[in-house]
């Protein structure tokens, strides 16, 4: 059978079966997702044989989507290994401990996303930030018994603020390529649509903690008696500090991620040998299985508090399994979808319907969400679009930095508001929010998409061509 590309009808209809059965099936019944991002790729599959395509092509195109994310796949498994080392050292514990201490709950939000924030702009990865700081903020959160939804939205705000500015972050040096603009010109211009969406998260993180009311968070009696509990359970000093340290140097330096985590875990486990009398066995079971506080030598002396094992017993590599296999089902779908052509028909149509300098700015977000929603990839939701938009942004005679600016206000922003793609599923299963319930407080995120558009249609912040170094 003769390859032919689907019409704009069968390359819609996989995309409006999934959104119907995650609506209905996840929205509304609580189905299990990824049974219903299966079901998908279902759709998808009869579209991709009905215009010409194989099983083994389809094999194929599935097999394309993982290869391309099995590098951040492999980083979300070593940070749950991390995670688990970083307990059995102490690390994350004596984080929160302190932290309890020092953070008032109602400037809580803010300080999340302006360490979260200052983290990842020196480290250029919002996974390292959310994963190191931003644990140990929803510890101190747990504790203090600070709504946990807002504390995630602003832990992934401050994160994606230095995904989106930091010269050492993946998105960030791939936008301007794909834009065909330079790297230091697209953050200088990005500070337009990243500055508003700062000061606007700031201010709603500063009123919506400034409201808490004190008395109905976790009682000092409370809050005392995890300190106390946390001081039985470890000794903590400055040596635990190392493996953080070691973190943000390779990421700083430019070190192999991979090697860089999985050599922070290891000395996490020796300074927990050390300090913590864990032995061999009991802290690689940690590695692997899952931190629990029945593995630390002073548990049998107290009867630890719900609030303790809500903040200590996270991790290990495999913690992070289910996330990974929601992920590869989340692939069967984009794999699938992306081979048989429906990606090029919709994004062709969207190009061809605009007609104005805002209605480019408002097809790149919207383009650029859609790859996100579908592919799962931040990657391709900037690669993509970026490829296609680059000859319209010159015909409309536009700077190449507003594309590699919109790129980012909505691919970055985008990716880990999707509950299946790859950051959506590390940051729910890190943070212990779902998707869900953190995205109306990811502050950040849509409104670096809602400004994109705003300074689209009133021409702030656009660089005209004439005004551009980048040509």
């Amino acid at each position: 059978m003769m390859i032919r590309k689907p019409t704009f009808g069968e390359a819609l209809t996989p995309l409006l079966g999934m959104v119907l059965l995650l609506g209905i099936g996840y929205g509304k019944y609580g189905l299990p997702i990824q049974v219903l991002l299966i079901l998908a790729a279902g759709i998808a599959s009869i579209i991709a044989k009905r215009v010409g395509y194989t099983w083994k092509e389809m094999l194929q195109g599935i097999a394309d989507k993982m290869h391309s994310s099995l590098p951040s796949l492999l980083v979300m498994v070593c940070v749950g290994a991390m995670i688990a080392s970083w307990m059995v050292s102490g690390t994350i514990p004596m984080l929160i401990y302190y932290g309890i201490k020092l953070i008032d709950p109602q400037y809580l939000f803010v300080t999340a996303f302006l360490v979260c924030a200052v983290i990842s702009t020196f480290t250029g990865t919002s996974f390292g930030s959310a994963g190191t700081a931003g644990v140990a903020i929803m510890g101190i959160a747990i504790a203090l018994g600070v709504p946990l939804p807002i504390a995630a939205g602003a832990v992934l705000s401050g994160a994606v603020f230095g995904d989106k500015l930091s010269p050492f972050s993946d998105t960030t040096i791939l936008a301007p390529i794909a834009a065909g603009s330079d790297l230091y010109g697209h953050i200088r211009h990005m500070l337009y649509t990243t500055g508003a969406s700062t000061i606007v998260a700031l201010i709603v993180y500063y009123i919506v903690g400034s409201r808490l009311e004190v008395g109905t968070l976790n009682d000092a009696s409370t809050v005392n008696m995890i300190l106390q509990q946390l001081e039985i359970l470890y000794n903590f000093n400055l040596w635990l500090l190392i493996p953080p340290v070691l973190v943000f140097w390779g990421a700083y330096t430019k070190k192999p991620t991979i090697p860089m985590l999985l050599l922070a875990s290891f000395v996490g486990i020796g300074l927990g040998m050390v300090f913590q009398g864990f032995t061999l066995k009991v802290a690689l079971n940690a590695f692997v299985k899952g931190f629990n506080v029945n593995m630390l030598a002073g548990a049998a002396n107290i009867k630890a508090v719900k609030a303790i094992l809500t903040l200590l017993n996270r991790g290990g590599l495999m913690g992070m399994m289910s996330t990974v296999l929601l992920v590869l089902c989340a692939f069967s779908f984009a794999g699938i979808f992306s081979k048989a052509g429906c990606i090029e028909v919709i994004l062709n149509k969207i190009v061809k319907s605009i007609k104005s300098v805002g209605g480019l700015i408002t097809a790149t977000v919207g383009s650029t969400l859609f790859m996100s929603i579908v592919t799962g990839s931040s990657y391709l939701a900037i690669l993509i679009p970026g490829e296609m938009f680059q000859k319209l942004y010159k015909q409309f005679k536009l700077a190449p930095v507003n594309l590699s600016r919109t790129l980012e206000d909505a691919g970055t922003c985008a990716v880990p508001l999707v509950p299946w793609s790859v950051a959506g599923t590390y940051m729910a299963a890190t943070l212990g929010v779902p998707t869900t319930q953190y995205l109306p407080w990811a502050v950040l995120c849509y409104c670096s998409m809602i400004f994109a558009i705003i300074f689209g249609f009133t021409g702030f912040g656009i660089k005209k061509l004439e005004e551009s170094s980048d040509e």
